[in-house]
């Protein structure tokens, strides 16, 4: 316990440079809140610095499970820090919404209790988006690219911090090579995200917390109407483009641009499969929505359907229009896609394609094995057979995440909550999405709701960043054994 605090502590004093960005952003914009960003850092600084210090004596290599108590344990406490400017520089924010709106951001969720999003402080703006982007690849890949040099192995927080196979899947034979490698190809697709964004007909200050938005697949934006504000298509398109490239696995993406080839793309069974249900989906409710006449055209039709199926599905949660108002059909299906599209090792929330695929291929191996009982079957994945203890290992998976789901819902529906905004709020949620149906749908947020079933969605928001597993393991009396 005490080696975790000793880590902890080293994290959150690393976690302090990262206030450095809104507070030059501040200086850079003369909005005046500087000092509330230079508060934050020294209080991150001091207290982490402390906190290693006195721990300095148990400093060793982290086991697996230490590191799923210190991802927890970061992510909680840095939500904390990164509400510290929110809660001093907005006048009669609580600090049930400003820990909210921190961890909807560093969670990557999107949800958010602020209106009069135009009317912000820049710099507070700049700081949501960029806890959406610090959230993304994970503040724990940051630091596992750094803690070694101060002495601290870190493949036992990547292991904790990455979901699914991605988690055995070395890029480079060292793991803080690993993590640098992640983070490079998130930074250049970042930046030419925002060149892109710049010249389609963004301000450099819109592009930028957009782009940052777009990669983290959080959906925080600088307008109270969303992407919706600017009513453009080609803004629209490129969004779509780093929306689409956010969902991937970001493996797929470093050894792309490291090769100079497309062909991981080709390789990787979870792109083509969320290409094909975008591609369905797209063209399906722009049908729907041309059949009830909701836009004019076919062409308008199919303008607004794909940015909005692939803003839900990928998890991010921008809105140009209000989703609210069309067929019932288009936004519980855009709803379910958000529990199932986005790759591993992507900035997405969910279940995930990999599991869809491989709960795809056991339902198909439990129907021959009706008709062929003993014939052994495996599961294929990509060419690749797929262990049981994989198997096992999602379906247990895939049981906690829809009793999650329907626990959080029944806690929202007893606060007095109704049915549909309840469930698709926690569902929103625990995918990291962001806007449910109804009142926290694209055209309302959170901030109606008691700090009952704000702090009821902030769990739902912890549980569905670390992936269920990683945060109700801690509750289990065989993690605190010896």
């Amino acid at each position: 316990m005490l080696a975790v605090a000793h880590v902890l502590g080293l994290m959150m004093a690393f976690f302090a440079i990262t206030f450095a960005l809104p507070l030059a952003c501040s200086l850079v914009m003369q909005d005046g809140y500087w000092s509330h960003y230079l508060v934050a850092a020294s209080i991150n600084l001091v207290f982490g610095l402390l906190i290693a210090f006195f721990t300095r004596s148990f400093k060793r290599e982290l086991k697996s499970r230490d590191g799923f108590l210190l991802v927890t344990l970061a992510w909680v406490l840095m939500s904390a820090s990164a509400a510290v400017p929110l809660l001093t520089a907005l006048p009669g924010l609580s600090f049930t919404d400003a820990y909210f709106e921190a961890l909807s951001g560093l969670s990557t969720t999107g949800s958010t209790v602020l209106t009069d999003l135009d009317k912000l402080p820049p710099s507070i703006n700049f700081w949501r988006h960029a806890l959406h982007w610090f959230g993304g690849i994970g503040i724990i890949v940051l630091a596992v690219a750094v803690l070694p040099l101060l002495g601290v192995g870190g493949m036992s927080l990547y292991r904790a911090e990455t979901p699914g196979p991605i988690k055995d899947e070395k890029l480079t034979p060292r793991i803080t090579e690993t993590a640098k490698a992640l983070w490079i190809s998130y930074g250049s697709i970042t930046l030419v995200g925002i060149l892109a964004l710049r010249i389609a007909g963004m301000s450099w200050f819109d592009a930028i917390c957009h782009a940052f938005s777009a990669m983290g697949l959080g959906g925080f934006s600088t307008r109270d109407s969303s992407v919706g504000y600017f009513d453009s298509a080609l803004i629209e398109f490129v969004l779509i483009l780093l929306m689409v490239a956010a969902s991937l696995n970001f493996a797929r993406h470093f050894t792309a641009l490291k090769h100079r080839t497309l062909s991981p793309y080709f390789k990787d069974p979870e792109v083509k499969a969320v290409l094909v249900v975008l591609t369905f989906s797209i063209v399906a409710l722009s049908l729907v929505l041309t059949f009830h006449k909701t836009y004019d055209t076919f062409l308008e039709s199919l303008r607004h359907a794909a940015f909005s199926v692939v803003s839900v599905a990928t998890t991010t949660g921008f809105a140009s229009q209000n989703w609210d108002l069309w067929p019932v059909v288009a936004p519980v299906w855009m709803l379910f896609l958000s529990c199932i599209l986005c790759s591993t090792g992507s900035t997405g929330g969910g279940i995930k394609m990999f599991r869809t695929l491989m709960l795809l291929r056991q339902a198909l191996r439990e129907m021959k094995q009706i008709v062929h009982p003993s014939a052994v079957i495996p599961i294929r994945v990509g060419g690749q057979i797929i262990p049981e203890r994989i198997v096992a290992s999602v379906l247990a998976f895939i049981f906690l995440y829809f009793q999650t789901i329907a626990i959080l819902t029944f806690l929202l529906l007893l606060s007095g909550m109704e049915l549909v905004p309840a469930f698709s709020s926690i569902v929103a949620s625990v995918n990291n999405l962001g806007p449910g149906i109804g009142p926290t749908g694209p055209a309302g947020n959170y901030q109606g709701l008691t700090d009952f079933q704000t702090w009821v969605c902030s769990v739902a928001m912890l549980l569905g960043r670390l992936e269920i597993f990683g945060v109700l393991v801690l509750f289990t009396s065989a993690f605190w054994r010896k």
